[in-house]
């Protein structure tokens, strides 16, 4: 069962130890500020937040429950690594479950919706340009993010930020050696729809985005 999305805009002062590990390492593996097979130790998650064992314990836990982490029989934590074949079966969820809550965020789709998304776009080139592999990640997962949180479906977005968490240090690692320089049209695509009121276009322009996105990576 997938618990409600709490704000990701909480306080810090007020969150207790466990849920500040929890949220600064979930943010860390979604948007791929570790890299794939990434080694972590309750001893060094303790010292880097000055937490005792007991949070950084039932961050971890809470985090391998999600996907963010992976826990082997000896008890060794790591990131995700994932081969071809599953960042294939990943896009292929994603690219059932995207679509549909980008349907359901249609008829909330206002233009100052479509301005906010237009401007993270715009970061997400210019980290294109710039070669910024981990702010193209946070700010791609973002776009997406923004027009699916007017869905109004969290059980449906819990899925779908499950998928992101275990795909996140593959996608910066193998973004990274692919070294583009051109951002990607699908995001275009998607506004266009959205500005158009094209449910079916914009189905087709997320299906695409994920995609095509994904295995181009692979390649």
């Amino acid at each position: 069962m997938h618990r409600t999305l709490r704000p990701l805009s909480a306080d810090p002062s007020t969150l207790s130890a466990h849920d500040r590990v929890y949220r600064t390492l979930r943010s860390r593996v979604m948007h791929g500020e570790m890299a794939p097979g990434q080694a972590l130790t309750l001893r060094g998650i303790g010292r880097d937040f000055d937490v005792s064992m007991t949070p950084a314990r039932e961050a971890v836990q809470r985090l391998v429950a999600e996907g963010a982490l992976t826990m082997s029989a000896s008890g060794r934590v790591s990131t995700p690594e994932l081969s071809n074949d599953r960042i294939e079966e990943l896009a292929s969820i994603r690219a059932l479950l995207e679509p549909e809550l980008g349907s359901r965020a249609m008829p909330r789709a206002h233009s100052a919706l479509i301005d906010r998304m237009e401007a993270i776009n715009a970061t997400n080139t210019d980290a294109v340009l710039r070669g910024d592999a981990v702010t193209y990640v946070r700010t791609n997962l973002e776009f997406h993010r923004t027009l699916y949180l007017r869905a109004q479906s969290p059980a449906m977005l819990a899925m779908v930020e499950t998928l992101w968490l275990q795909l996140g240090p593959t996608m910066r690692a193998l973004y990274s050696r692919l070294r583009r320089n051109t951002p990607p049209p699908h995001h275009r695509m998607i506004l266009a729809a959205l500005q158009a009121g094209d449910e079916p276009g914009l189905r087709l322009a997320l299906r695409t985005d994920v995609t095509q996105g994904l295995r181009h990576l692979v390649q």
